[in-house]
């Protein structure tokens, strides 16, 4: 059965940084694209990065510059490296896999950017 467990989420100030990690079971990770999704309360849930199979990264252009895609298919994990983090990047944070014939997502991180 996949499962998706994200962790590393937590509290932090204005220009700190996390790193979020989603480690996965049950599938053939390293087929897999993988991304990181986050909805803020009252907002709707948005993709923030992805990597593919191959490697190949894209991210919302809000977080360009800022946060950086990995992933390490001998540990079957992703991460999301957050660097000057701000207000606005308040929200729960989603892993996510998808390949053609289905996808699956992890239960979600709380990240919170507060003085």
């Amino acid at each position: 059965q996949a499962q998706l467990v994200e962790s590393g989420g937590g509290l932090v100030q204005p220009g700190g940084s996390l790193r979020l990690s989603c480690a996965a079971s049950g599938i053939v990770f390293r087929l897999y694209t993988m991304g990181w999704y986050r909805q803020a309360p009252g907002k709707q849930r948005e993709l923030v990065a992805s990597i593919t199979s191959g490697g190949g990264t894209d991210y919302v252009d809000s977080v360009k510059g800022r946060f950086t895609v990995s992933r390490d298919n001998a540990k079957n994990t992703v991460y999301l490296q957050m660097n000057s983090l701000k207000p606005e990047d308040t929200a729960v944070y989603y892993c996510h896999a998808r390949l053609v014939n289905g996808d699956y997502w992890g239960q979600g991180t709380q990240v919170t950017v507060s003085s």
